[in-house]
């Protein structure tokens, strides 16, 4: 089978690692920095240690928290209108998905100019960016690893995905001591947004065997830590475990992407304001047993014909929705779903063939 798989990122883990931010940002020679922090990196203290530790070795941090979870592109306007005067030669992304996402997307219209729905789809940055570091604070979107944006449009609300090489985190921190502060509710949604990248990953129709071999390591590592990370939430070797392999997933997404269940995700986000993990766990499942119906069995590795009943345990075990009326969607709804998940980039890599028909039979099942 040919393939082209490529990994961007040099990755850095261990506990304690974001101690030494500000030396690593110097090594790569940061001078000027855009931090982009959710307002949850200021409460946590986190931000404070970064800006510290930046300081420490010489890098003028400015940073950037007027965003929401689901990023969308007012706030990236925001972050460019800030960013543009502080004449910064870097960016650092802290936080969980979407702080790194709005760091990219920062990235795109301050280097390239124009508005981050320019750069919707691939390679559309005609001129270099500044160089990045991420440090994720959870455990679930590998964000990370992944040379996309996503970002929301303020007026429509649909998920823009916007993609290019040099949108590429250069370096990541993995340390799973900054993962400590998620709530309870987080780590479920987060975790599970990594199983479901693991699973949709592993099946795509831009799989490889490269893509494969880390998905199948993240699932691995995700199966027994799940649970056992939200038993005990100072469990350090159970975070550690979910944070690489949150990542794991993030390589395998960057280069075989993912499927149905991320594409009927996404119109719940806009519609309702369902947070993405949330969504995806009431509809996974649901998805892995549709596309099984195709008869190839594509999930045997990873758990076969009871793959569908794991996942469903997996989430109600974490007190996630496995169905859609859990998320109060109404039924009559499902129509004007299906018209947008059908459009979605995502679901044009699902193993079994996807359109608005698939997607409505989806929902039905899922509902």
């Amino acid at each position: 089978m040919a393939f082209s798989f490529e990994i961007h990122t040099r990755v850095v883990s261990g506990e304690g690692k974001f101690e030494d931010l500000g030396a690593m940002a110097r090594e790569m020679g940061f001078t000027r920095t855009l931090l982009t922090a959710d307002r949850g990196m200021v409460t946590a203290g986190y931000v404070e240690r970064a800006v510290a530790s930046l300081m420490a070795a010489g890098v003028q941090a400015f940073a950037f928290d007027d965003f929401e979870p689901n990023p969308d592109s007012a706030m990236i306007e925001h972050g460019r209108v800030l960013a543009a005067p502080c004449q910064v030669d870097s960016m650092i992304g802290l936080g969980g998905g979407s702080s790194l996402d709005c760091a990219k997307g920062i990235n795109f219209v301050l280097t390239n100019g124009g508005e981050i729905r320019d750069y919707w789809g691939w390679a559309k940055a005609a001129r270099p960016m500044l160089p990045m570091i991420a440090v994720p604070t959870t455990a679930g979107t590998g964000s990370e690893a992944q040379s996309y944006a996503l970002i929301s449009d303020a007026a429509t609300h649909v998920k823009m995905a916007c993609g290019d090489p040099k949108a590429a985190f250069r370096m990541a921190i993995l340390d799973p001591l900054l993962t400590r502060s998620q709530p309870r509710a987080v780590t479920a949604a987060a975790g599970y947004d990594a199983i479901s990248h693991a699973v949709e990953s592993f099946v795509t129709t831009k799989r490889s065997a490269a893509s494969q071999g880390f998905a199948r390591e993240a699932w691995r590592l995700l199966t027994p830590h799940f649970e056992r990370v939200l038993r005990d939430p100072a469990d350090i070797e159970a975070r550690a475990a979910m944070q690489l392999a949150a990542h794991l997933a993030g390589i395998a997404i960057e280069n075989s992407m993912l499927g149905a269940t991320h594409a009927c995700a996404n119109p719940l986000t806009a519609h309702y304001g369902t947070v993405h993990g949330v969504a995806i766990a009431s509809l996974l499942h649901h998805v892995v047993r549709w596309n099984q119906a195709t008869g190839a069995d594509l999930y045997e590795e990873l758990g076969g014909a009871d793959l569908p009943c794991e996942l469903a345990r997996m989430a109600e075990a974490a007190g996630l929705p496995v169905r859609l009326r859990d998320l109060g969607v109404p039924p009559d709804d499902v129509p004007m779903l299906a018209a947008e998940a059908a459009q979605q980039w995502t679901g044009r890599f699902n193993p079994r063939p996807f359109d608005e028909a698939a997607a409505r039979e989806i929902y039905e099942s899922s509902w």
